[in-house]
């Protein structure tokens, strides 16, 4: 990952401030196995666990050294939604945002809603069906450290091609956009807010036949291989094995339940 990308992921967890709209604020994750999904995620990353909003069923925040970095959630019984990680970006008026995503060919699957007193939320998906979060902060303003490991590090857009969706987030968020540097002519931008980049989109032509367009979370790691090893061990996958990328030594895996991340490992 390039110092710039670096920078923008990390966060002083004793410096809890408002985000600026459209920033990556939050991930979480929906399983149907919260036990056993707690687990595995406290074995690879050395995550705790305290309780947080049931609005939308038992959900748990992950804290990484006391500072909160992530949200795992219990799917309702008998649902088939894909179990995946989701990426929650700031607005400071979520009703507003939920009916600009409408306007601009997105849908509105959750909310707005309240998440007791912690904030105000809504489940979206862009034109190309890749879901993703908005989040209103009040009481709780999101994740209290990134870019470092076992902390969210980065989010990539993975869907057909950049323009078109592009042109969503930045109507929708405010976005501004700037070719990310790439090897071999690949389609990929990254959305900047302030000048600094805080997410990318990676256009891939064909998408696989098991998955649409989607958003992909980047956790941090100190030993990209000793984690790979760890996450088959506790009962996951690889997708794509570790090599070298723009942003470091990466790996694609997924967890026991089939939700895809990646890892990144940091200098």
């Amino acid at each position: 990952m390039t110092e710039a990308r670096q920078e923008a992921g990390r966060r002083d967890g004793a410096e809890q401030v408002r985000r600026a709209p459209g920033t990556p604020c939050w991930v979480s994750l929906m399983a149907h196995g919260m036990t056993a999904t707690q687990e595995f995620y406290q074995a690879l990353f050395g995550w705790e666990f305290r309780p947080g909003p049931e609005q939308l069923g038992p959900y748990v925040r992950a804290l990484l050294d006391g500072q909160e970095v992530a949200g795992i959630g219990q799917l309702p019984g008998g649902a088939r939604l894909q179990v995946a990680w989701t990426p929650y970006l700031a607005s400071d008026r979520v009703d507003r945002t939920a009916d600009t995503v409408r306007v601009c060919g997105g849908t509105v699957a959750v909310g707005p809603l309240d998440a007791a007193d912690a904030g105000r939320l809504a489940i979206a998906s862009d034109p190309a069906g890749a879901v993703f979060g908005i989040w209103q902060g009040a009481a709780h303003l999101g994740a209290a450290v990134s870019g470092v490991p076992g902390a969210p590090v980065w989010n990539e857009l993975i869907t057909r091609d950049t323009r078109s969706v592009a042109t969503f987030y930045r109507y929708v968020f405010g976005y501004a956009e700037e070719r990310a540097p790439t090897a071999g002519g690949v389609d990929r931008l990254d959305l900047l807010l302030g000048g600094k980049p805080v997410a990318t989109v990676t256009g891939v032509g064909t998408l696989p036949r098991d998955r649409g367009a989607h958003w992909l979370t980047s956790f941090g790691v100190s030993d990209i291989d000793a984690s790979v090893g760890l996450v088959t061990r506790l009962g996951g996958r690889v997708v794509h094995p570790p090599a070298a990328s723009d942003q470091g030594r990466a790996a694609t895996v997924a967890d026991p339940e089939g939700a895809v991340f990646a890892l990144v490992e940091l200098g």
